[in-house]
């Protein structure tokens, strides 16, 4: 564990949730992408726990957060934002959200309009149709249903033995059947399922919208046309950077939050 995060437990609902927090100053809720949980944001966490009070929560389902149940949609994830928060007494925050965790972020910024302060989206879903083929494909239910439950199933395997032998390791499964609904509920074989651009005249907060330039996941020019809506808007578009541009360039990354956090 890196020395500027501590590693906390807090009961949100009926979950017990994990989250990394560290630093002093105006509170930064962070949320994580769908690949993994908080420890993705481990190195640039602690980087801006060096300027504000920064909170990483594992969503329920990921990371070391528990779920009572299988199936969240995204109003599901925004409602725990807002439970999240509250249960920390944060009343006034800044909100980032990374790919699937971006359109949290934004789906919460536009249900509750004054809770956060500012609004930093990266490599955000939900700004337009397109995503990557691969992606696409894993979302089909023909596939997700053979070779999901297969993979849940080794996985499974793998944890179990390690139990039966003692092994000095903790194993966590990569995918569960939450991950896999989250896959099926926002993407199909076209696109993206959910896109809020006709809404992005909402925004009332000043946001930014970071992308890495070589993005093959989602394309810099959702973040263009977005920002061509939003009232107070900024973009920046690294060189370099791919889809994860908040660890490929963290040194860069951090100067622009800074810039624009305060």
């Amino acid at each position: 564990m890196d020395s500027y995060l501590e590693s906390k437990t807090i009961k949100v609902g009926e979950n017990d949730i994990h989250y990394l927090t560290g630093g002093n100053g105006k509170p930064l809720v962070v949320v994580h992408g769908g690949g993994g949980g908080s420890t993705a944001w481990l190195r640039t966490a602690a980087e801006l726990s060096d300027y504000y009070r920064v909170y990483v929560p594992d969503l329920p389902g990921f990371g070391k957060s528990k779920s009572e149940k299988e199936k969240f949609d995204l109003s599901d994830f925004v409602a725990f934002i807002e439970d999240f928060s509250k249960s920390l007494g944060l009343d006034d925050f800044h909100l980032v959200g990374h790919s699937i965790g971006g359109c949290i972020a934004l789906l919460y910024a536009l249900e509750f309009p004054h809770r956060p302060s500012k609004l930093v989206l990266i490599s955000s879903m939900c700004l337009g149709k397109e995503i990557a083929l691969w992606i696409r494909f894993l979302s089909r239910s023909a596939f997700q249903k053979s070779f999901g439950e297969a993979a849940i199933a080794f996985f499974t395997a793998i944890k179990w033995l390690g139990r039966r032998l003692n092994a000095p390791f903790r194993f966590n499964s990569p995918l569960s059947r939450l991950k896999i609904d989250i896959g099926r509920s926002t993407t199909t074989l076209k696109g993206q399922a959910t896109i809020v651009a006709n809404q992005l005249s909402e925004l009332v907060m000043p946001t930014l919208l970071i992308w890495g330039a070589d993005d093959k996941i989602i394309p810099p020019r959702h973040a263009y046309a977005a920002a061509e809506v939003i009232p107070d808007c900024q973009v920046n578009v690294l060189d370099g950077g791919g889809h994860h541009v908040h660890t490929q360039k963290t040194a860069e990354f951090s100067e622009i939050m800074t810039s624009f956090l305060g």
